[in-house]
């Protein structure tokens, strides 16, 4: 692992962490206890919502659950990040963990100090679930990287090797035999 990448990755973690942050403040600043507000009426609002639970609502009053899991996810997704290559085709694939983590920061620092997540963007076209700037970094990411991985041309199971716990060496001593 060289320092420029870890250090691209820190940099787009630390901005989009800002940026659900800064968004969320502006909500609780603006929305909090007023009307929501039409973007494009029929379509989009911003809406104020203090989410206890998870995506889309589910498990109300997790809080514990959720500080529990995300720390995990963190350090699984650091550890893959530390160990994936930094160029070519993986570029991309950096990218998208970095966008998960920064929806896991993002709404792990609203649970942490609000006791809730700050939910503003209310799609009223589909009548779809109140979320945030984090939960779009996530939820964009997991399905680009699954449509990438499982359609996208040039990813073999040997290109995720390093993921893999064994040695070097002893794949090395294991192939010559």
């Amino acid at each position: 692992m060289n320092n420029r990448k870890w250090g691209m990755d820190l940099l787009i973690i630390l901005a989009g962490v800002l940026l659900d942050q800064i968004t969320k403040y502006f909500a609780v600043l603006y929305l909090k206890g007023q009307e929501a507000i039409s973007l494009i009426p029929g379509v989009l609002e911003l809406r104020y919502l203090e989410n206890r639970g998870a995506a889309f609502g589910i498990l109300q009053g997790g809080k514990v659950i959720f500080l529990i899991i995300t720390p995990i996810v963190l350090l699984l997704a650091a550890y893959v990040l530390f160990r994936m290559p930094a160029g070519g085709k993986y570029r991309v694939l950096h990218f998208l963990l970095d966008c998960i983590i920064i929806g896991a920061i993002g709404n792990m620092i609203d649970r942490i100090r609000l006791d809730y997540v700050v939910d503003f963007i209310y799609i009223s076209l589909i009548d779809f679930p109140i979320f945030n700037v984090a939960d779009m970094f996530v939820s964009i990411a997991t399905v680009a990287g699954a449509v990438l991985l499982l359609f996208g041309p040039g990813y073999k199971d040997e290109d995720f090797s390093f993921l893999s716990l064994k040695k070097k060496d002893s794949e090395e001593e294991e192939k010559n035999g």
